[in-house]
């Protein structure tokens, strides 16, 4: 005669602790084992029925602490510079996680107040909504050359919401626009720089990414520089023109990078880098 096979479980109840063991044995069903309560254990130990198994799926997930975090800057929210929420006809999609930042320019002349900014940027979002039909503003962040950091797309300052800034690489990057026009010598200011290194600083921190180095992307779009599928490798703060034939964001802003890069590792506290 054949055995059937089952599984002998072994409960051990002892001091607010439960402990579970399978064994497979032949013809065995199951069985419960108490540890002794000290004397001191006031309640009677309960029975086996109220001591229901682990549910998994309650689990607490271990997050990764980044080694070099970045202090979030001060952002002017959409709410703050005059978004109206109406033209937005899609709910924000997102990514996993910011692994690069692409720098553009928004090429709108530099002679702005910028007191004007919000104005700027709302002619911007309508302009990319109501002209080009997009779900939203493209950039997700916006910054003058003051140094004020803007919201940009919708969705959260710290989630890795996907951007419409650069074909093919919009998916798990975000886009900033430098507010103005950066192709002359000496047009981009001390203070443009420092902000952007703060905001790239903060949302590459959270990824646990240092802004000096490179990381590979897939493009999902052959309108790209490179074709649907085609690893490419950028620096973590790249400009536009990298992933897409332009010249943004500018000559100036875009030979200003490195020193970018450098101010964005000072900002998440990380070693300078080795000379020679």
């Amino acid at each position: 005669m054949r055995r059937s096979r089952r599984t002998l479980t072994v409960l051990v109840v002892g001091t607010g602790a439960v402990g579970f063991v399978a064994l497979t044995a032949w013809g065995v069903h199951s069985a419960v084992v108490r540890s002794p309560s000290p004397v001191l254990y006031a309640r009677p130990a309960p029975t086996p029925q109220e001591q229901p198994f682990p549910n998994l799926a309650d689990r607490v997930t271990m997050h990764r602490v980044p080694a070099y975090p970045a202090a979030e800057p001060r952002i002017v929210t959409r709410a703050s510079w005059g978004a109206d929420e109406s033209l937005r006809h899609e709910a924000p999609h997102y990514g996993h996680v910011v692994e690069a930042v692409f720098l553009h320019h928004t090429d709108s002349g530099n002679g702005y107040a910028c007191k004007d900014v919000p104005r700027i940027i709302r002619n911007i979002y309508t302009g990319h909504v109501r002209g080009k039909h997009w779900d939203d503003v493209a950039y997700n962040f916006f910054v003058d050359k003051c140094g004020t950091i803007y919201e940009g797309r919708a969705g959260g300052l710290a989630k890795p919401v996907t951007g419409a800034h650069a074909v093919g690489f919009n998916q798990d990057t975000i886009g900033v626009a430098a507010v103005g026009t950066f192709d002359a010598p000496g047009s981009v200011t001390q203070a443009l720089k420092e902000g952007i290194a703060r905001l790239a600083a903060w949302k590459l921190g959270i990824s646990g990414i240092d802004p000096r180095s490179k990381v590979s992307l897939v493009s999902s779009n052959d309108k790209s520089r490179f074709h649907k599928g085609q690893h490419a490798v950028f620096h973590v703060i790249a400009g536009h023109r990298d992933a897409f034939m332009t010249d943004c964001p500018g000559n100036a802003l875009y030979a200003a990078l490195p020193a970018i890069r450098a101010e964005a590792a000072r900002l998440q506290g990380r070693p300078q880098a080795r000379k020679g």
